[in-house]
């Protein structure tokens, strides 16, 4: 059997391109790119010859069959635009395939935007949970922060320019100002971090145009040494209905003082409702 590569390639830097992994596109006998386009001028700038496929988001299915079959006969590799491939990128069917057909799977490491960010943010590294690109809409949006508002880890997201100030302003609403970072256009000329308080950067972003690709690392959710009784869930949850915020955003922000999962919370804010 075959072995299919998943090549780390640079996340703007193209000195970040490891020898092994120029070693192994030169070595395979096909090459599976998320855009040919942009993986031709890599493979200009290092010299590597070896036949490009396609293979993104949307024809992923379609081309499925085509690669694996492809690894029958030969060695194949697999790059995104940037980066680690699967990471946020088209990669596990094949991988999973390629496995079912019991050919190896062998990732060259590399470059990866979510932990070059989080290395560099200031945050706790020891514990993290990462979670791909934010939804499109609000309301959407808010509903995935509030889902993980509870979690200790420090929590890492990719976005795009056009949404970062809006994404930062629903964190700063579910989230409470805790403290981040946003990374942008990290190894290229004109890297930059900011780190501080969610509500400056809603700020920041206001007033600075937003150019590049962001990686967004916030702070878990502070931690009690022990979760709160139920008795004092209750007291906090009395002393919260006086109609100044909704009883969602009561629960949530109980939940996090309290330790307890918010879902829990609203259940025992709706009993208390209803008695």
């Amino acid at each position: 059997m075959n072995t299919l590569y998943l090549v780390a390639t640079p996340i703007g830097n193209l000195g970040d391109m490891s020898p092994r992994a120029v070693e192994t596109l030169k070595a395979v006998h096909l090459i599976a790119a998320e855009d040919t386009r942009h993986s031709g001028k890599l493979l200009k700038h290092f010299e590597i010859s070896t036949p490009l496929t396609s293979y993104y988001e949307h024809n992923e299915r379609e081309k499925l069959e085509q690669v694996v079959a492809a690894l029958a006969t030969g060695d194949v590799a697999l790059i995104s635009d940037a980066g680690m491939p699967a990471i946020n990128d088209p990669g596990y069917l094949l991988v999973c395939a390629a496995l079912d057909a019991g050919h190896e799977v062998i990732p060259i490491p590399g470059p990866s935007a979510p932990i070059t960010a989080l290395a560099a943010s200031g945050l706790p590294t020891d514990s993290f949970l990462y979670l791909g690109y934010p939804a499109r809409k609000t309301t959407e949006r808010s509903t995935a922060f509030e889902a993980v508002a509870n979690e200790a880890h420090t929590l890492i997201w990719l976005e795009s320019p056009h949404r970062l100030q809006a994404t930062l302003a629903d964190m700063l609403a579910v989230f409470g100002d805790r403290q981040v970072a946003v990374a942008a256009e990290m190894t290229k000329l004109y890297e930059r971090f900011f780190r501080g308080a969610l509500s400056e950067a809603v700020s920041f972003y206001g007033k600075e145009p937003a150019r590049g690709e962001f990686t967004i690392v916030l702070a878990g959710a502070p931690q009690e040494s022990g979760a709160w009784d139920k008795a004092r869930v209750q007291s906090a949850l009395a002393a919260g209905m006086d109609g100044s915020v909704s009883p969602s955003q009561l629960a949530r922000q109980v939940a996090a003082d309290a330790g307890w999962k918010r879902s829990d919370v609203y259940d025992l804010l709706r009993g208390m409702d209803k008695g």
